[in-house]
This record gives structure tokens, C-alpha cells and sequence, in this order.
């Protein structure tokens, strides 16, 4: 199984490396977002509003974090489209690589890729903030190996939720029309139904007992917390956080499980 699963995962990278431009685009739309977004709503405010973050482009970088593990994972189902239609999943399906290894392949290998830009972003925010003319991430708590741990752990967890999700959807539908158009469905609501990009104050208060429920905003949580020091401005410490987040991803793998078992059966 071990010999099947490196070859698998050796294929997946050897397809991303390839492909250059997905690389640099998957890297640049965070920036983006960042320098654009972040700086241009950088709204006035303390840490009472921005839950212990000291300005609104330090709570925007965190929630940027949470944001590029969802969007990573959102083209994982339409890669294993594009193989059935070439015949590439049929053949690995004839193997005698079990069907796990196939569907776990692409999960381990798009989850640990996610890491890269959501890192990267942070470390940007960080930058930014000794760049004359811009305002950047500012960590006014202190991060420790345990915290460092706890947030390395929730945008894992994140992205390997997603990423299974997506990649049992693409494994389930035959169209990429039909793929795109669940995705869609899902993913903005997802994301604005989280606390990555607003503050609490905006909004009303049904979106709020919402976000604090959703995914995104359970990880967003645990980064926040680590590293603003902002635990009298939540309910839960980070560990209760990552808990909700690791039961929510108990049940998105579950049903990537079932869904990719039976797209994977032997007819």
C-alpha cells in the first residue's frame, strides 16, 4: 500500500511542478487580495473590535489564512475530472493499488500543498508591516511551540476537509460544468458566512451565531488567538477551536469517504 501511495503521490507532484502558471496564480490571487483588499478596507479600530487584533488588516491576514485553505482545495475535484475523462482513474482503478490509496493520494498531496500559500500569505502580512506606506500583520501575543503547533494543525485540518469534500464530488460527477456548479454553490456562502474577512460588528446578528459554527471560523479562531493573545475576547481557548474543527472534519471525511467509495466501485 506504502509503494502505491508514493508512486500516487509522486505523480501528483510531478503534475503540479508542471504546471508553472498554476503555481504562480495559486500564489499571486492571495497576495492580491491581501495588498488590495487588506490594505484598501483597513478600517480604523482596536483590539475591542478586531477581537484582539490590533487593526483590521492583522484580522484580515489570520482570516486570509483560513481563506486560501478553502480556495486551494476548491480545483482538487476538478483534476480527478479531467483524469476520468482521459481514462487515467479507470486504469489506476485496474491496478492492484487499493481504492484508498487512490482517493487518498490527491488528499494528502493537495492538503500539504495548501500549507504553502497559506503560509506564505502570513509571512507577506508580516512583511508588510515594515514596508513604508503599507500596514501589516501585527503579532502583539506570544506564540510558543504548542501555538505554533495548534496552527500549523488547524490549516491542515481545514484544507484535508475541504480537500476531501471536493475531490469525492469530483470523483461522483462526470461534467465539469456540473462540478463547477456545486462548488460555487458552496464556497462562497461558506466563506461569508465566516468570520475570515469581517469583524463581528458588521453584519447582523443571525450571520454571527453562524460564523461561529463555521469551519473557517473555528480555524481563523486558533490563529487569532496564538497571535493576538486575544483569549478574553472569545468564549473558548484554541484547543476548543480545534476540536470543533477536527469534528467537522470527521464529518466531511466521512462522507468523502462513502461518496468516493461507491464512484470507486467495480462495476
Amino acid at each position: 500500500m506504502l509503494r502505491e501511495l508514493g508512486a500516487l503521490l509522486r505523480r501528483e507532484w510531478l503534475r503540479y511542478i508542471r504546471t508553472p502558471v498554476w503555481i504562480i496564480s495559486s500564489l499571486l490571487v492571495p497576495i492580491l487580495y491581501l495588498i488590495l483588499f487588506g490594505q484598501g478596507f483597513n478600517y480604523p479600530g482596536g483590539p475591542a473590535q478586531y477581537l484582539g487584533a490590533p487593526n483590521y488588516i492583522s484580522y484580515f491576514a489570520a482570516g486570509m489564512v483560513g481563506f486560501v485553505a478553502l480556495t486551494m482545495s476548491l480545483f482538487s475535484g476538478a483534476n480527478v475530472i479531467f483524469d476520468k475523462g482521459l481514462g487515467i482513474v479507470k486504469r489506476q482503478a485496474a491496478t492492484p493499488a487499493p481504492r484508498s490509496v487512490i482517493f487518498l493520494s490527491p488528499l494528502i498531496f493537495r492538503s500539504l500543498i495548501a500549507l504553502l500559500p497559506a503560509f506564505l500569505v502570513l509571512g507577506l502580512a508580516i512583511l508588510l508591516a515594515h514596508i513604508p506606506g503599507f500596514v501589516g500583520l501585527t503579532i502583539s501575543g506570544s506564540v510558543g511551540v504548542l501555538g505554533a503547533f495548534e496552527i500549523v494543525i488547524a490549516v491542515l485540518v481545514l484544507a484535508l476537509m475541504f480537500n476531501a469534500l471536493f475531490l469525492a464530488f469530483g470523483f461522483a460527477l462526470e461534467s465539469p460544468q456540473s462540478y463547477f456548479g456545486i462548488v460555487n454553490l458552496l464556497n462562497l456562502p461558506i466563506l461569508f458566512t465566516s468570520n475570515a474577512l469581517y469583524p463581528p460588528g458588521v453584519g447582523p446578528d443571525w450571520l454571527h451565531q453562524i460564523a461561529e459554527y463555521n469551519p473557517v471560523s473555528l480555524c481563523v479562531n486558533v490563529l487569532r488567538e496564538n497571535l493576538f493573545g486575544s483569549s478574553s475576547y472569545y468564549p473558548y481557548i484554541p484547543e476548543v477551536y480545534l476540536m470543533g474543527l477536527l469534528a467537522w472534519a470527521a464529518a466531511f471525511i466521512s462522507l468523502a469517504v462513502v461518496l468516493g467509495r461507491r464512484a470507486l466501485r467495480t462495476p
